[in-house]
């Protein structure tokens, strides 16, 4: 399976995450899934609300910013197909604390921001056991 995204949103994702360096930035990746590909075609931007003095490495999509992304997915006729969420000054691999909240299905578009500029990105997909992270192929 592979993530499409617009390069025009994914422009607006890299806005958004080096605005939040040197923390964590965060949100939703909305849109369409067929048989071989999801297809972004709109994003939802949030504010991280974690702890102040750990969104340096934590970022936190609040139950109300969920169900905000769930309701304008409907209201446009998409789903919600996964987040996306930088790594400040580490690599864009998805992390052991990322793999625990993480969710099956779900794309996990992580951008690495390095001193400020967005650097490499990837995309990881959740085994159905939870166990591990797998590449998942990013179209621009």
């Amino acid at each position: 399976m592979s993530l499409i995204i617009p390069t025009n949103l994914y422009s607006s994702i890299i806005a958004h995450l080096e605005s939040a360096y040197p923390n964590e930035g965060a949100g939703l990746l909305l849109g369409i899934v067929n048989e071989n590909d999801k297809t972004v075609k709109s994003i939802l931007k949030f504010e991280n609300k974690f702890e102040a003095g750990e969104q340096y490495h934590r970022y936190l999509i609040r139950a109300e910013d969920m169900f905000k992304g769930e309701m304008e997915a409907e209201k446009l006729g998409m789903d919600v197909i996964g987040v996306f969420h930088s790594h400040p000054d580490h690599p864009s691999q998805a992390s052991e604390y990322d793999r625990e909240y993480a969710l099956p299905w779900f794309s996990y578009l992580i951008v690495s921001v390095q001193k400020g500029k967005a650097s490499t990105s990837q995309s990881w997909l959740l085994s159905d056991d939870r166990k591990k992270f797998t590449e998942e192929s990013v179209e621009l």
